[in-house]
Order: C-alpha cells, then structure tokens, then sequence
C-alpha cells in the first residue's frame, strides 16, 4: 500500500470534530497543530496537572485555532459532553513516568487502566461512531527476548506503568472487537522534539539531556551500551493520522519506530555536537532505576508501514537540531 498524499489526509480531516485527550501535551500539541492546519475542529482536552506534562505554551500560536478544554480524563462528566459528535479521538492523555507509577501505584491505574475503560464506555454509548486512536507504549513489552520486537513478543511489562499501559490498550482493542467502536492502538517507542517536558525525566531521557546541553550541566548516560530507537515527534503524529483513516487498522496493536538504532552513548555525542554546547559522562545506573530498566530496544514496524505506508521522514541528527533549535528560544517556558 502507498502512502496515502497529503490531500487524502486534508479530506480526511478537513471540517471533522477532532479530540484529543492530553491535548497541552507534548505529542498531543503537535497532532493539534498538524490537524488544526488540515482543518479539523479540534478539541484540545487536558488536566494541566504540573507532573503530566500539559503546558498552554504549547498551543500558544495556534490559540484562536483550537478549542482548549481544562478537565480531567477521569471526569466521566466532562467527556460524556465533549466527545459527542466527535469524529475522531485521539487518546493521549496518561501517567508516563515509570518511577511515578511504582512510587505511587494507585493513580497510575485510575489514569492509565480505570480512566481508559470508563472513556471507551463513554464512546460507545455517547459517541459510537467515533474512530479512536491509543497511545500505548512499548513498556508493555518489558526486557526483550529478541531484536528486533514484533507484535508476536511476549508482552512482559517490568513496572506499574507498564502493567495499567498494557491494560489500557486492551480495553481499546475489545471495545473494538466485541462492541465495534472503532480503535487502533500504537506502541510508541522514544519519541521526542519539540514541547515535549525537559524539566525533569518524567517524560523522556532525552528531554533532561537536552535541559543539560543548553545550561551547560554534563549529561549522565547511565550504562550508555543500551541500544534505542527514537521517533520524531512529527513522524509520529503522521502514523495516528495514518491509523485513524486506515480501516486495516481497526483492532490493531502495531509498534511504531524510526529510522534507525543507536546506542545512548552515541546518541548523546551526537546530541553534544548538534548542540555545540554541554559534555557526557557514561555513570553507572541508579538503583532504582536499573530494576526497571530493560536493556536493548528496538522495534520491528514493518506491520504498521505495510499497513498504512508510513514511513519516518525525519533522521535522529535533523530531529535534534530542530529539538535544540526550539528551546534554545523557548526554554524558560519548559522549566
């Protein structure tokens, strides 16, 4: 299948009622602006809870472009009203941080597992006609057993996160198979650029690193031997894009990578010399880390190009520099 050009994707979208759960977030931002410019009426839904990531900056060019909901995902009350009539969800919103969710385990299932099932109960019976796109994870997967990981690995989550994460994508998938509320889920791998949190690592390792370049604080690799794939933030929003008109999609759990593996090591040379600026040292892993930690990664999505043509357009180099090029003029915003 070729990938479809981008005037399918504007009919697609043009006019439609777009929401988008974790919408002030850091993917949920950028899918905003990308379909706020193929002209969908998009609902930007977000807690704006300090440790999840939500920042208004992030929409703050496109404002008078998107409808902007302050509410949480746990709010059944709320999104009962927001998502009838919708066309398409797209459902970002959740917990990330791995730590977060083994410190406090409770709310990491409310957001991730309960709020998940209580949302698809929402749809079905307010909005059943809706077509449903889930950011599930590649933690799902755990420590692999071969590179690259196919659909076909043993799911293994090694933390909490992991565990509701895999839940959450589940619901979606028997909600599309047993009631036929249409829903696709992608696994995603590391991604990053631009609006994504760089304050702490909550979010993603690469944010702090690149808080560290900037400010002139030495990066800590921890090991440094672990092999990644990175999605940039726009491939990404071009594969949910991709999965929501994509009727092969429907009741599909696919992975979503890059275009390429490198070792963290290598990746944050690389990011040092992108940046001109900031230093790395290879530290040894902290230990409440390294129980959570699960070594080599990288995805096989030969299923989610094949089905729906997508391809990443955007190398780990150029994402950086646009990455660096971003916060070097808006990091007080982020911190």
């Amino acid at each position: 299948m070729t990938q479809p050009a981008p005037g399918d994707l504007a009919s697609a979208f043009s006019g439609a009622r777009v929401i988008i759960t974790g919408g002030l977030g850091f993917i949920g931002s950028n899918l905003a602006r990308r379909l706020a410019g193929l002209g969908a009426e998009v609902t930007a839904i977000d807690s704006l809870i300090p440790e999840y990531g939500g920042n208004l900056f992030n929409v703050d060019d496109i404002a008078g472009r998107i409808r902007v909901n302050i509410s949480d995902v746990r709010d059944m009350h709320a999104l009962r009203y927001l998502v009838q009539g919708g066309d398409y969800l797209f459902n970002l919103a959740g917990q990330t941080s791995h730590l977060d969710s083994m410190n406090d385990p409770q709310t990491d299932l409310e957001i991730n597992g309960t709020a998940q099932l209580s949302l698809l109960e929402t749809c079905r019976k307010h909005a059943p006609g809706i077509r449903i796109v889930f950011a599930s994870t590649r933690q799902i997967y755990g420590k692999p057993d071969y590179l690259p990981v196919d659909e076909k690995h043993l799911l293994r989550p090694v933390d909490v996160n992991g565990i509701n994460k895999m839940a959450g994508e589940w619901y979606h998938i028997l909600y599309n198979n047993v009631y036929g509320l249409k829903a696709a889920a992608l696994r995603l791998t590391n991604t990053y650029g631009p609006r994504m949190r760089v304050k702490d690592a909550r979010q993603t390792f690469l944010g702090i690193w690149i808080k560290m370049v900037l400010e002139g604080t030495p990066i800590e690799v921890w090991g440094g031997e672990q092999l990644r794939d990175f999605t940039y933030v726009d491939d990404c929003v071009e594969a949910m894009l991709l999965a929501a008109v994509t009727p092969a999609m429907e009741g599909q759990a696919l992975n979503i990578g890059g275009d390429g593996v490198i070792s963290l090591k290598d990746l944050a040379e690389m990011l040092v010399r992108v940046a001109g600026t900031g230093t790395a040292a290879i530290k040894p892993f902290p230990a409440e880390r390294k129980r959570i930690d699960i070594g080599d990664y990288y995805a096989d999505d030969s299923r989610l190009r094949a089905l729906t043509g997508w391809t990443p357009t955007v190398s780990m180099e150029e994402g950086l520099r646009r990455t660096v090029a971003y916060y070097r003029e808006n990091l007080p915003r982020y911190l």
